[in-house]
Protein backbone atom coordinates (compact mmCIF):
# COMPACT_ATOMS: atom_id res chain seq x y z
CA UNK A 1 0.00 0.00 0.00
CA UNK A 2 3.04 2.04 1.12
CA UNK A 3 4.34 1.96 -2.62
CA UNK A 4 0.25 2.39 -4.44
CA UNK A 5 0.28 5.99 -2.45
CA UNK A 6 3.88 6.60 -3.65
CA UNK A 7 3.46 6.45 -7.50
CA UNK A 8 -1.24 7.01 -7.26
CA UNK A 9 -0.96 10.63 -8.75
CA UNK A 10 1.26 8.88 -12.20
CA UNK A 11 -1.70 6.88 -13.09
CA UNK A 12 -4.37 7.97 -15.68
CA UNK A 13 -7.79 8.01 -14.82
CA UNK A 14 -8.92 4.26 -15.56
CA UNK A 15 -5.92 3.14 -13.48
CA UNK A 16 -6.62 5.99 -10.61
CA UNK A 17 -10.12 4.03 -10.40
CA UNK A 18 -8.39 0.80 -9.93
CA UNK A 19 -6.63 2.33 -6.49
CA UNK A 20 -9.26 4.15 -5.26
CA UNK A 21 -11.34 0.57 -5.81
CA UNK A 22 -8.90 -1.65 -4.12
CA UNK A 23 -7.23 0.28 -1.29
CA UNK A 24 -10.96 0.47 -0.03
CA UNK A 25 -11.93 -3.45 -0.61
CA UNK A 26 -8.74 -5.30 0.35
CA UNK A 27 -10.44 -8.32 1.20
CA UNK A 28 -12.33 -8.52 -1.45
CA UNK A 29 -9.87 -8.63 -3.78
CA UNK A 30 -7.96 -11.56 -1.88
CA UNK A 31 -10.68 -13.87 -3.76
CA UNK A 32 -12.79 -11.86 -5.97
CA UNK A 33 -11.57 -12.77 -9.66
CA UNK A 34 -10.20 -10.09 -11.97
CA UNK A 35 -13.71 -9.32 -13.53
CA UNK A 36 -15.03 -8.96 -10.53
CA UNK A 37 -12.88 -6.24 -9.68
CA UNK A 38 -13.02 -4.38 -12.34
CA UNK A 39 -16.69 -4.41 -12.34
CA UNK A 40 -16.37 -3.20 -8.94
CA UNK A 41 -13.91 -0.62 -9.97
CA UNK A 42 -16.05 0.70 -12.92
CA UNK A 43 -13.33 0.33 -15.59
CA UNK A 44 -12.68 -2.89 -17.87
CA UNK A 45 -10.40 -6.40 -17.18
CA UNK A 46 -7.62 -5.06 -19.44
CA UNK A 47 -7.71 -1.90 -17.10
CA UNK A 48 -6.70 -4.17 -13.88
CA UNK A 49 -4.66 -5.78 -15.44
CA UNK A 50 -2.33 -2.69 -16.39
CA UNK A 51 -2.51 -1.23 -12.98
CA UNK A 52 -1.12 -4.86 -11.28
CA UNK A 53 1.48 -4.60 -13.99
CA UNK A 54 1.87 -1.11 -13.39
CA UNK A 55 2.09 -1.93 -9.62
CA UNK A 56 5.03 -4.25 -10.46
CA UNK A 57 3.22 -7.37 -10.56
CA UNK A 58 3.22 -10.04 -13.93
CA UNK A 59 -0.06 -9.71 -13.55
CA UNK A 60 -3.63 -9.67 -11.40
CA UNK A 61 -3.31 -13.00 -9.54
CA UNK A 62 0.54 -12.11 -8.78
CA UNK A 63 -1.32 -8.82 -6.97
CA UNK A 64 -3.44 -11.18 -5.41
CA UNK A 65 -1.27 -13.18 -3.70
CA UNK A 66 0.43 -10.15 -2.24
CA UNK A 67 -2.51 -9.29 -0.38
CA UNK A 68 -3.47 -12.65 0.79
CA UNK A 69 -0.21 -13.00 2.18
CA UNK A 70 -0.33 -9.65 3.82
CA UNK A 71 -3.85 -10.61 5.15
CA UNK A 72 -2.84 -13.47 6.69
CA UNK A 73 0.24 -11.63 8.38
CA UNK A 74 -1.93 -9.08 10.43
CA UNK A 75 -3.16 -12.11 12.34
CA UNK A 76 -1.44 -13.30 15.73
CA UNK A 77 -0.19 -16.86 15.29
CA UNK A 78 -1.23 -19.10 18.36
CA UNK A 79 1.82 -18.82 19.82
CA UNK A 80 1.46 -14.49 20.38
CA UNK A 81 -1.98 -14.94 21.39
CA UNK A 82 -1.37 -17.27 24.27
CA UNK A 83 2.08 -14.98 25.37
CA UNK A 84 -1.03 -11.99 25.21
CA UNK A 85 -3.31 -14.26 27.40
CA UNK A 86 -0.26 -14.64 29.87
CA UNK A 87 0.12 -11.19 30.05
CA UNK A 88 -2.86 -10.43 30.62
CA UNK A 89 -3.27 -13.29 33.34
CA UNK A 90 -6.20 -14.88 31.83
CA UNK A 91 -6.46 -16.35 35.15
CA UNK A 92 -7.39 -20.00 36.04
CA UNK A 93 -9.21 -22.89 33.79
CA UNK A 94 -12.38 -22.31 35.28
CA UNK A 95 -12.01 -18.12 34.90
CA UNK A 96 -10.89 -19.36 30.91
CA UNK A 97 -14.21 -21.50 31.12
CA UNK A 98 -16.16 -18.61 31.98
CA UNK A 99 -14.83 -16.41 29.45
CA UNK A 100 -15.73 -18.22 26.74
CA UNK A 101 -19.16 -19.34 27.77
CA UNK A 102 -19.57 -15.66 27.91
CA UNK A 103 -18.03 -14.46 24.20
CA UNK A 104 -20.41 -18.08 23.14
CA UNK A 105 -23.30 -16.44 25.11
CA UNK A 106 -23.21 -12.81 23.13
CA UNK A 107 -22.46 -14.79 19.81
CA UNK A 108 -25.15 -16.61 20.30
CA UNK A 109 -27.45 -13.57 21.37
CA UNK A 110 -26.60 -11.76 17.89
CA UNK A 111 -27.17 -14.84 15.37
CA UNK A 112 -30.63 -13.80 14.90
CA UNK A 113 -29.66 -10.41 14.15
CA UNK A 114 -26.97 -11.74 11.77
CA UNK A 115 -28.69 -14.61 10.15
CA UNK A 116 -31.61 -13.29 7.43
CA UNK A 117 -34.73 -15.46 7.87
CA UNK A 118 -35.57 -15.04 4.12
CA UNK A 119 -32.25 -16.52 2.70
CA UNK A 120 -32.70 -19.50 5.62
CA UNK A 121 -35.82 -20.39 4.17
CA UNK A 122 -35.01 -20.40 0.83
CA UNK A 123 -31.98 -22.29 1.72
CA UNK A 124 -33.50 -24.98 3.48
CA UNK A 125 -36.18 -25.21 0.62
CA UNK A 126 -33.58 -25.60 -1.88
CA UNK A 127 -31.00 -27.89 -0.35
CA UNK A 128 -33.83 -30.02 0.81
CA UNK A 129 -35.10 -30.56 -2.93
CA UNK A 130 -31.17 -31.84 -3.87
CA UNK A 131 -30.06 -35.13 -5.21
CA UNK A 132 -27.17 -34.91 -3.09
CA UNK A 133 -25.68 -32.02 -0.82
CA UNK A 134 -21.90 -31.51 -1.29
CA UNK A 135 -20.12 -29.83 2.03
CA UNK A 136 -16.59 -27.99 2.50
CA UNK A 137 -15.15 -26.23 5.20
CA UNK A 138 -11.24 -26.49 5.81
CA UNK A 139 -9.02 -25.28 8.67
CA UNK A 140 -11.13 -23.73 11.38
CA UNK A 141 -14.92 -24.78 9.82
CA UNK A 142 -13.49 -28.41 9.08
CA UNK A 143 -15.43 -29.45 12.51
CA UNK A 144 -18.70 -27.64 11.38
CA UNK A 145 -18.47 -29.36 7.95
CA UNK A 146 -17.66 -32.70 9.32
CA UNK A 147 -20.86 -32.47 11.66
CA UNK A 148 -23.14 -31.09 9.30
CA UNK A 149 -22.03 -34.32 6.95
CA UNK A 150 -22.87 -36.74 10.26
CA UNK A 151 -26.17 -35.01 11.02
CA UNK A 152 -26.90 -35.88 7.32
CA UNK A 153 -25.83 -39.60 7.08
CA UNK A 154 -27.65 -40.21 10.34
CA UNK A 155 -30.79 -38.58 8.49
CA UNK A 156 -30.35 -40.68 5.54
CA UNK A 157 -29.92 -37.52 2.93
CA UNK A 158 -27.14 -38.22 0.50
CA UNK A 159 -24.20 -35.99 0.76
CA UNK A 160 -20.40 -35.77 0.05
CA UNK A 161 -18.01 -33.72 2.45
CA UNK A 162 -15.08 -32.51 0.67
CA UNK A 163 -12.03 -32.82 2.50
CA UNK A 164 -9.79 -31.61 -0.06
CA UNK A 165 -7.27 -34.86 1.40
CA UNK A 166 -4.07 -35.13 -0.26
CA UNK A 167 -4.97 -32.29 -2.74
CA UNK A 168 -8.02 -34.62 -4.02
CA UNK A 169 -11.04 -32.87 -4.79
CA UNK A 170 -14.85 -34.04 -5.77
CA UNK A 171 -15.64 -31.25 -8.03
CA UNK A 172 -16.26 -33.45 -10.78
CA UNK A 173 -19.19 -35.00 -8.65
CA UNK A 174 -21.22 -32.11 -8.69
CA UNK A 175 -24.32 -32.82 -10.30
CA UNK A 176 -27.20 -30.21 -11.87
CA UNK A 177 -29.72 -31.68 -9.39
CA UNK A 178 -27.49 -31.28 -6.31
CA UNK A 179 -26.67 -28.30 -3.76
CA UNK A 180 -24.06 -27.63 -1.77
CA UNK A 181 -22.99 -26.12 1.47
CA UNK A 182 -20.20 -23.95 2.35
CA UNK A 183 -18.28 -22.86 5.58
CA UNK A 184 -15.38 -20.02 5.86
CA UNK A 185 -14.27 -17.17 7.78
CA UNK A 186 -11.16 -14.73 7.33
CA UNK A 187 -9.26 -15.44 6.43
CA UNK A 188 -10.81 -17.26 3.67
CA UNK A 189 -9.70 -20.77 2.88
CA UNK A 190 -8.80 -20.51 -1.08
CA UNK A 191 -9.91 -24.08 -1.77
CA UNK A 192 -12.71 -23.27 -0.37
CA UNK A 193 -13.25 -19.94 -2.09
CA UNK A 194 -12.97 -22.20 -5.14
CA UNK A 195 -15.44 -24.78 -4.25
CA UNK A 196 -17.97 -21.96 -4.01
CA UNK A 197 -17.37 -20.43 -7.35
CA UNK A 198 -17.35 -23.49 -9.04
CA UNK A 199 -20.69 -24.79 -7.25
CA UNK A 200 -22.11 -21.72 -8.31
CA UNK A 201 -20.77 -21.72 -11.98
CA UNK A 202 -22.45 -24.82 -12.20
CA UNK A 203 -25.68 -23.77 -11.49
CA UNK A 204 -25.86 -25.18 -7.66
CA UNK A 205 -27.86 -23.92 -5.16
CA UNK A 206 -24.90 -22.67 -2.63
CA UNK A 207 -25.61 -21.61 0.91
CA UNK A 208 -22.32 -20.35 2.63
CA UNK A 209 -21.97 -19.89 6.70
CA UNK A 210 -19.01 -16.94 6.39
CA UNK A 211 -18.68 -13.86 8.37
CA UNK A 212 -18.47 -11.11 5.57
CA UNK A 213 -20.80 -11.07 2.10
CA UNK A 214 -18.68 -9.16 0.58
CA UNK A 215 -15.57 -12.08 0.92
CA UNK A 216 -17.68 -14.32 -0.96
CA UNK A 217 -17.52 -14.75 -5.10
CA UNK A 218 -20.60 -13.48 -7.08
CA UNK A 219 -23.89 -15.25 -7.85
CA UNK A 220 -27.36 -15.26 -7.71
CA UNK A 221 -27.51 -19.09 -6.55
CA UNK A 222 -24.94 -18.12 -3.39
CA UNK A 223 -26.88 -17.88 -0.43
CA UNK A 224 -25.04 -15.92 2.29
CA UNK A 225 -25.77 -17.41 6.23
CA UNK A 226 -23.66 -14.53 8.06
CA UNK A 227 -22.73 -15.48 11.95
CA UNK A 228 -20.48 -13.49 13.85
CA UNK A 229 -18.17 -15.55 16.41
CA UNK A 230 -17.38 -13.37 19.62
CA UNK A 231 -13.63 -13.53 20.23
CA UNK A 232 -11.66 -14.15 23.47
CA UNK A 233 -8.01 -13.52 23.57
CA UNK A 234 -8.25 -13.82 19.54
CA UNK A 235 -9.47 -16.83 20.10
CA UNK A 236 -12.71 -17.64 18.57
CA UNK A 237 -15.11 -20.38 19.18
CA UNK A 238 -17.82 -22.25 17.45
CA UNK A 239 -20.87 -21.61 19.49
CA UNK A 240 -23.14 -19.76 17.09
CA UNK A 241 -21.82 -21.26 13.82
CA UNK A 242 -22.20 -24.64 15.25
CA UNK A 243 -25.87 -23.37 15.99
CA UNK A 244 -26.55 -22.75 12.76
CA UNK A 245 -25.55 -25.47 11.37
CA UNK A 246 -27.28 -28.03 13.25
CA UNK A 247 -30.35 -25.81 12.73
CA UNK A 248 -29.65 -26.10 9.13
CA UNK A 249 -29.36 -29.60 8.82
CA UNK A 250 -32.34 -30.72 11.09
CA UNK A 251 -34.28 -28.12 8.92
CA UNK A 252 -33.35 -29.56 5.38
CA UNK A 253 -34.03 -33.33 7.20
CA UNK A 254 -37.31 -32.03 8.05
CA UNK A 255 -38.77 -30.25 5.07
CA UNK A 256 -37.22 -33.38 3.03
CA UNK A 257 -39.92 -35.60 5.27
CA UNK A 258 -42.67 -33.45 4.10
CA UNK A 259 -41.96 -33.28 1.05
CA UNK A 260 -42.42 -37.33 0.67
Amino acid sequence: MLRLADIRHQFPKRLAQCADYIEENIENITIATVAETAAGAGVSPSAMMRFAQAMGFEGYSDMQRLFRASIKRELPDYSTRLKHLQEAGAGSPSAMLAEFVEAGRRSLETLTNTVDPRTLDVSVEQLATADCIHIMGLRRAFPVATYMSYAFEKMKIPAILHQNTGGLGFANSLRPDDAAIAITFAPYSPETLDFIARASEDGLPTAVVTDKRAALPSGGNIMPILVSEVDFGAFRSLSATLTIAISLAVSIGTRREALR
